[in-house]
């Protein structure tokens, strides 16, 4: 007799949250997530991961700054990466109608769930909601994953910088991208 085993796809919890406070337990799981996320080459500024408690005071200052906006993407309730939505400053009144997608990255371990694409849509929600009617990010040239989901998400290339990063002694070209948002 063979026995037959149903293969069962258990459904994830993805969700991508405004975050206007972090307690120890998210602040901790964002840290890993950012160390994690750097390690493996996501960029976000970093080339290697800073000590715990300057990933920790990053986060807490990200909170405090009136023109930034943190969305945290969870997977099954643990935090696993974030993005961040840049108003520009008062004085801008020239680029007042745009805002900037900036440090967006998950950890490697929780990329393929749809976080991407759930804190996408709890950013432009958000931009939106706040008057915004286009969004812009830049992106290295070297997260191809990256820039793949900024093109399915509706995002235009329109140009690059040769030289936008420095890292291991190379220069690596970073693409600018926009988003017209619908009424």
């Amino acid at each position: 007799m063979v026995k037959i085993i149903e293969n069962v796809k258990k459904k994830y919890n993805v969700k991508a949250e405004l975050c206007t406070s972090l307690n120890k337990v998210d602040l901790q799981e964002l840290c890993d997530a950012t160390e994690e996320a750097i390690l493996a080459g996501g960029g976000f500024g970093w080339i290697s991961p800073p000590a715990l408690r300057t990933l920790q005071n990053y986060w807490k200052g990200v909170l405090l700054i009136p023109e930034r906006t943190l969305i945290i993407g969870k997977l099954d309730s643990v935090v696993a990466g974030s993005v961040q939505l840049i108003k520009p400053t008062k004085n801008n009144e020239a680029q007042a109608h745009s805002c900037i997608l900036s440090t967006f990255f998950f950890a490697s371990w929780a990329r393929g769930f749809g976080l991407a694409k759930a804190v996408f849509e709890k950013a432009e929600e958000k931009a939106k909601k706040d008057g915004f009617k286009v969004i812009t990010l830049e992106v290295r040239e070297t997260q191809h994953r990256a820039i793949q989901l900024y093109e399915q998400a509706g995002f235009v290339k329109t140009g690059s910088n040769p030289k936008s990063v420095f890292v291991n002694g190379e220069y690596i070209a970073g693409h600018y991208y926009y988003k017209e948002l619908e009424k």
